[in-house]
């Protein structure tokens, strides 16, 4: 896991590199100071040797060293920062690359807030990795070997008296590692857990306060806090056991050393001046250790982080792209099913050998009562699902061995549930057209009976609609939508429920104007309308009537209802509306 971690921050190698040399230069020069005190000392004990410039010559060393430590240490800050913050910013958009080329059935039974947890929360973890964890470890542990070459060449007697605690730590630290660490896992499933909800909760707080739910769904809230501190706790309570134990055997062993090394001084096998310098590479030595007890923690951590941030990475997509895939050339309005079958989950079939085709300037309509699979044709085409048998072609070409990019850009779809962005209403209307000019963008939302009124708004064009566009009516959304799929002006025109929530009048001039555009199109546009509306649908060349999974019914308005069948007894329940 960690390999791949590096792996994916290679461009920072060199970054890394240097702020470990330079920890390790700055960790040497720590070594400096009990060397120096050493010798002073041991000067000390000759008063007459000792001078005013042996004085100034150590005074002068400890400065330098440092300064110098000072300026390594620096050096390795901001190295790490460069190699950490950037990997993070590369995994982040991994992640996000890596859940745009994820099919809609991966987005099922996910909450958002879970997804962001992973793709932000968890990435940003790795920062202590990258950062802190990778450089500490390898500057710690070749101070631990510094040190030990140190306090060898001083009394190999001693420095094995200092070694003694060192397999009751490692030991520590392994109960710590296979105990400990997996509920640093745990707590951060909480914390998307977490996350999950509130998103949910934002997003719908209009339904909480019109309900009066906002008492209830803060005791939820809360228990959903009370569980976060409960694990958090939990980890934290082991965590305080470990750190702990650590620096007491650490201490032991300073206490061992202080008795070894007080028999060794009275029996004159140690000087005063070793003795002295000893005890402070002693702390250099102890310090690392503790230190890496702590780097244990960091490391789990960032390993459950890593672990959730690779599960994603590694996520297989139901929809992906052939190496050779072919591009469907631009101006393909021919659609045509074959024999499509497709169930969301296994055993359960919402398309049942459907086949029907759409030639360019013709207009198909989908009807039928709800869940009958209708968005369903739909969201196939556009590729966001994969049949589980039969095919889909766009003008002669098997979507399945097409890039996604060709195909997607034939196409434009505007949906019953119409997303549109935090920003103005111009950037919504052009989102799906690179560089359009304004006149484009103006003439569509005229086709889409928009501009009305846009241009009574505030700022026009400019004006800001708020996430989701909440400051929008249902109507003005969907008129927005049409707009925006009538600048592309694709050789395909999806219409899912785009007229659903416009008044009679304004679904007239839109139909009219949707007919005007069809006339005017060099290659004829084809379009696929799903409606409930019977004025919507009365001037399609064939209308498609299913039925559990299956087309029942197919033909004119006029030849349907001579049929006396499905469809007729549609219309007769209300004269304005289809499966309703």
């Amino acid at each position: 896991m960690f390999r791949r971690m590096l792996k994916i921050a290679r461009p920072w190698h060199k970054n890394l590199a240097l702020t470990v040399a330079a920890l390790l230069m700055a960790s040497l020069l720590n070594l400096v100071t009990p060397e120096a005190v050493r010798r002073l000392t041991a000067a000390l004990g000759e008063p007459d040797t000792l001078s005013v410039k042996t004085l100034l010559t150590f005074a002068g060393i400890l400065l330098g060293a440092y300064l110098a430590r000072a300026v390594f240490r620096f050096l390795a800050m901001w190295q790490a920062h460069i190699a950490a913050w950037n990997f993070v910013a590369k995994l982040t958009r991994m992640c996000y690359d890596k859940l745009q080329s994820l099919s809609m059935r991966y987005y099922a039974d996910k909450q958002t807030g879970q997804i962001m947890s992973r793709m932000i929360n968890d990435t940003r973890q790795l920062e202590l990795l990258i950062a802190h964890s990778i450089p500490d470890l390898s500057s710690n542990v070749l101070v631990i070997v510094g040190v030990a070459v140190m306090i060898f060449r001083i009394n190999w007697r001693l420095a094995l008296f200092t070694m003694l605690p060192v397999p009751v730590i490692v030991w520590l630290s392994r109960i710590f590692v296979t105990k400990v660490a997996p509920l640093f896992k745990i707590n951060q499933e909480v914390l998307a857990d977490l996350n999950g909800h509130t998103q949910d909760n934002l997003s719908g707080m209009k339904e909480i306060q019109a309900f009066g739910r906002e008492e209830s769904e803060s005791l939820k809230f809360r228990d959903y806090c009370k569980h976060y501190a409960f694990v958090n706790i939990r980890a934290n309570f082991y965590a305080a056991m470990y750190h702990p134990s650590v620096e007491f055997m650490t201490s032991i062993g300073t206490v061992i050393v202080m008795g070894a090394g007080g028999v060794l001084a009275m029996r004159g096998s140690m000087s005063t001046a070793d003795i002295v310098g000893f005890f402070m590479y002693l702390s250099l030595f102890y310090s690392p250790l503790s230190m890496l007890a702590r780097l244990a923690e960091d490391i789990h951590i960032s390993g459950a982080c890593a672990e959730r941030v690779l599960e994603l990475l590694d996520t297989e997509s139901e929809v992906t792209q052939d190496p050779d895939a072919e591009e469907i050339p631009a101006g393909c309005g021919e659609v045509r099913f074959e024999h499509v079958t497709f169930g969301y989950s296994e055993g359960v079939k919402v398309l049942d050998d459907v086949s029907f085709e759409a030639k360019p300037g013709e207009m198909i309509a989908l009807v039928g009562a709800t869940g009958v699979g209708k968005t369903t044709v739909v969201s196939l085409l556009e590729r966001f699902y994969q049949p589980d048998s039969g095919r889909i072609l766009l003008g002669g070409h098997d979507t399945r061995h097409a890039t996604l990019k060709s195909l997607r850009s034939n196409l434009s779809i505007v949906l019953q549930d119409v997303f549109l962005f935090n920003g103005s209403v111009y950037d919504n209307i052009a989102y799906g057209t690179d560089d359009p000019t304004p006149e484009a963008v103006y003439e569509a939302a005229r086709i889409a009976c928009a501009d009305g009124f846009i241009r009574d708004m505030p700022d026009g064009y400019a004006t800001m609609i708020g996430e989701r566009g909440v400051r929008l009516s249902g109507g003005q959304k969907q008129r927005l939508a049409i707009a925006r799929a009538v600048l592309r002006n694709t050789p395909v025109l999806i219409l899912d429920e785009a007229t659903s929530a416009v008044d009679n009048e304004t679904e007239a001039q839109i139909q009219q104007a949707i007919e005007n555009l069809r006339a005017r199109t060099e290659n004829r546009q084809t379009v696929i309308v799903i409606a409930h509306r019977l004025t919507t649908i009365m001037k399609a060349d064939e209308i498609l009537v299913m039925k559990d999974g299956k087309i029942a019914e197919r033909g004119t308005h006029d030849e349907l209802l001579r049929q006396n069948g499905l469809y007729s007894a549609m219309t007769s329940v209300n004269q304005t509306r289809i499966g309703a």
